[in-house]
């Protein structure tokens, strides 16, 4: 077996860094958009669900009630699996918020009333690294009398922490 001249070794490298510097780089984002998954698909539902609610519904209560943070805590590091009855809240009940295999986030819906307008917001926070610096997705939206219901675009604070 003949080792490579100096040209074919030059080609062997240059293939090599083309491939790692096209391929790394695709790799990093996926990796990235991969950990963004969970709390854009789940807020998404989540407003769907609640902008139905909201077209569906009268005053006072187009939205459904204020629920804190679930899990309490956020997941810190790692994912969590969840103790069964965690997401048995009759808000997250009626926007289809549940998760059966083990997530990175705690979740949080706000709505409130006031006179012929009804408002929500709806807030993932997230720990991915455990750090203690969390990042938040949030959406929001609005319904008012006689009026299709609003859903804002999302917030993104420090979306990779």
């Amino acid at each position: 077996m003949r080792s490579l001249s100096p040209v074919e070794a030059a080609f062997c490298v240059a293939v090599a860094g083309s491939v790692l510097g096209v391929g790394l780089p695709v790799f990093v984002r996926d990796l990235h958009a991969s950990r963004l998954v969970e709390p854009i698909d789940s807020l998404s539902r989540v407003a769907a669900r609640a902008s139905a609610r909201a077209a569906s519904q009268s005053a006072p209560s187009r939205y459904p009630e204020s629920v804190g943070p679930t899990p309490r805590a956020v997941p810190s590091g790692k994912p969590v699996q969840d103790a069964p009855g965690t997401w048995d809240h009759p808000t997250w009940v009626s926007l289809g918020l549940s998760f059966s295999r083990p997530h990175s986030y705690s979740f949080e819906f706000e709505s409130e009333e006031r006179g012929r307008r009804s408002r929500y917001r709806a807030v993932a926070r997230g720990d991915l690294d455990g750090d203690g610096q969390l990042s938040e997705f949030s959406v929001r939206g609005e319904a008012g009398e006689g009026a299709e219901p609003l859903t804002f675009p999302m917030d993104i604070y420090r979306e990779i922490e």
